[in-house]
């Protein structure tokens, strides 16, 4: 029995043995490999900090955070456009926008919370206009991207000239530039323009690009391409045809460049200029209080509150519009869910879509063919029902806020009652401290008489002077002369005049009924000033087309059909009459142009549909626009005159908007109070010195 144990130890301690010798070697060469990983990963692992990898991890954070999503969703719907299938540069730009975008806005938060931590109503309205504000920088980021891929396109055709006389090949021309890495956006459109070039069905491809493609330039191009492969080229007064094409659009590119940047320039410091007031308004407020303490009851008061809230509306309003007046006509990529925005699914909701359905006009009729033209004209891709629901939710909400803020100016009257310093004198520059402190004590002595008979009915003024000699509420007066108690009697009697007639009125209720009415016409006066806005860009889309048509005119089998569909593609303002001729074009060429000439009244544009009707039925398209290639130069240099017109009368409105709120802060807010409220104390203080 013995033995047999003994012979178990020994078979056990063996096995145990070789299992640590197995285990040994095992590690080491475990070791051997993680040292051989670590070696290769200290060689290729940067010292550095890198802003690459940063931007990736903030990325993931962003898209983890609730409301700085739909920021993040709004920035990549254009950026994936301009970066096409690179989702690491996607990733990194967008992440880039917002870090940049939250290092602005957050210092300017707390500067708001710093200024009006004292005033809770205007801190909130402040803060929440940050939202638009936030929206500003994000457009003005990607829009900068935008432009640089602009420039990178003048670049790219300036090098597809040499390489096209290389190889006289459209498709490995643009394959060649398209290696180069010192444009990488544009390189990205290029190599996709190539991939459709040479694909098996490169026109239903080119026709997806159109719907992505981030400029109306790169259209052209791509467009201008296919039709050489397919038809060829051909020589016009000893150039190539295609080369001249792309001198056509490099031309327009450049304008549109300069058009830009002017703009940029004229408007860059407008919604600055428009928000500033915003935050002027505490600090004005304090400097004029510290400086003239006869105008603290103003500021303090229902009469200051309501000139800031004129402010703050009226800036909010100027803001918007400067946005509106700048973007319009831009090339900027609308980034809407417009499939199924919030609109659209409470439109869904059966009881919100009965009520709103009692408001909007019936299919059909007078008033709502109105308002779909309105916003035809305007470009809005909104629906009905959206347009009348975001009316109905301003109406609303002005409403209740109205109905909240008069009641805020109600129960700010009343504080000022009781925690106002009383002086029996008029006071110029600020108190000391000892006379603050008479001033609260006299104020402190005031409420409790105005406690005491503010719920009295039929009060006068001398129950208040036999209370104060009697000593009944308190005994400040009791051995004061009759002068003082009469005089004491009359301000405390205005005083509880003051809190018993601060209530909601019947005309504050109509007075928030006609704001809410405002409000939901607000969606519509907005529609017309955007397609006033608009109507300033006819002149400039005219010259576009007749770009395109300078472009298409020489090509051989390209005939009026072809031309109407490029037209219709590169539209914007006469977008819907040239659909509808395009539709109705296989019934009757002459007829369906001759009712896209009776849908417009723009005499430029009625003179380029006479010129297609006429190459219709009697001459070559070519002999139809002759005009527009002999006279070319002239089309230039108008071009630019109408640029700088179109953007002469930009600025000049959108100055007259921006400086409004700067304008309304200065003159409403502290020089007509400081000049008036002074006057009045002067003319007081005069009366007060002439009687004594």
């Amino acid at each position: 029995m013995d033995n047999t144990i003994l012979m178990y130890v020994l078979v056990g301690a063996v096995v145990l043995f070789m299992g640590i010798v197995i285990a040994f070697i095992l590690l080491q060469k475990g070791n051997k490999e993680l040292n051989y990983a670590r070696q290769l990963r200290k060689g290729t692992k940067s010292n550095t900090f890198s802003l690459e990898v940063l931007y990736q991890k903030l990325y993931v954070f962003y898209i983890k955070t609730p409301l700085i999503k739909r920021y993040l969703f709004k920035v990549r719907r254009r950026l994936e456009i301009i970066n096409i299938d690179d989702e690491y540069l996607t990733r990194k730009q967008a992440a880039q926008i917002l870090t940049k975008t939250f290092l602005i806005i957050i210092p300017l938060t707390i500067a708001i919370i710093i200024f009006t931590h004292k005033n809770l109503l205007l801190m909130s309205i402040l803060l929440i206009f940050e939202i638009f504000l936030l929206d500003t920088f994000i457009d003005g980021s990607v829009d900068k991207i935008d432009n640089n891929l602009l420039k990178q396109q003048i670049n790219f055709f300036s090098e597809i000239r040499h390489a096209y006389h290389e190889f006289n090949m459209v498709e490995e021309a643009i394959y060649q530039t398209a290696q180069d890495d010192e444009n990488p956006e544009m390189s990205r459109q290029a190599e996709k323009i190539y991939e459709i070039l040479i694909s098996d069905d490169p026109e239903s491809e080119l026709e997806k690009y159109y719907d992505i493609a981030p400029n109306a330039y790169l259209k052209e191009f791509a467009g201008i391409s296919y039709l050489t492969k397919e038809f060829g080229d051909r020589k016009v007064d000893g150039a190539s045809l295609y080369l001249k094409n792309l001198n056509n659009i490099t031309q327009e590119m450049q304008l549109e460049i300069l058009k830009r940047d002017k703009l940029n320039y004229v408007f860059q410091s407008l919604s600055i200029i428009s928000i500033v007031p915003m935050l002027c308004l505490e600090p004005i407020k304090n400097w004029a209080i510290s400086q003239f303490g006869f105008v603290k009851d103003f500021y303090d008061g229902k009469n200051g509150m309501l000139v800031q809230i004129l402010i703050l509306i009226t800036t909010l309003v100027c803001y918007l519009l400067t946005r509106k007046l700048k973007d319009n006509g831009s090339t900027t990529i609308n980034t809407k869910n417009t499939e199924n925005p919030w609109q659209e699914k409470l439109y869904k909701i059966k009881p919100i879509k009965k009520f709103v359905n009692l408001f909007m006009p019936k299919p059909g009729s007078k008033e709502a063919k109105k308002i779909e033209k309105t916003m035809k004209d305007a470009a809005s891709k909104d629906k009905m029902e959206w347009l009348y629901i975001n009316r109905i939710l301003l109406c609303i909400t002005a409403f209740i806020l109205s109905i909240f803020l008069f009641g805020q100016l109600h129960q700010i009257a009343i504080n000022n009652v009781y925690t106002d310093p009383t002086t029996t004198y008029d006071i110029i520059g600020q108190m000391n401290e000892k006379d603050e402190k008479n001033a609260m004590k006299l104020t402190e002595s005031d409420n409790e008489y105005i406690r005491y008979f503010k719920n009295k009915s039929n009060l006068k003024q001398a129950d208040i002077e036999r209370a104060m000699e009697r000593g009944i509420v308190n005994r400040d007066y009791v051995d004061s002369k009759t002068e003082a108690i009469e005089t004491a009697a009359e301000r405390i009697m205005e005083k509880i005049a003051i809190v018993n007639s601060e209530y909601l009125s019947w005309l504050e209720i109509l007075a928030s009924m006609v704001i809410a009415m405002i409000a939901y016409m607000s969606p519509i006066l907005l529609l017309k000033f955007q397609t006033k806005m608009r109507q300033l860009e006819m002149e400039d889309e005219i010259m576009q087309f007749q770009t395109i048509i300078l472009m298409l005119m020489r090509i051989e089998r390209v005939n009026v059909e072809i031309i109407l569909e490029w037209l219709e593609r590169y539209s914007n303002i006469f977008k819907d009459p040239i659909s509808k001729c395009v539709n109705d074009y296989e019934s009757g060429p002459w007829e369906a142009l001759e009712a896209m000439k009776e849908d417009v009244n723009y005499q430029d544009f009625i003179r380029i549909i006479e010129s297609l009707q006429a190459a219709v039925e009697k001459i070559p398209i070519k002999d139809a626009f002759d005009e527009l290639d002999t006279e070319r130069d002239y089309y230039q240099e108008k071009r630019k005159e109408s640029n700088e017109r179109l953007i002469s009368r930009k600025g000049m409105i959108g100055k007259a908007i921006g400086f409004t709120p700067l304008i309304l802060l200065f003159v409403g807010y502290l020089i007509v109070p400081l000049v008036f409220i002074g006057l009045t104390s002067m003319n007081s203080s005069f009366n007060t010195l002439t009687s004594m």
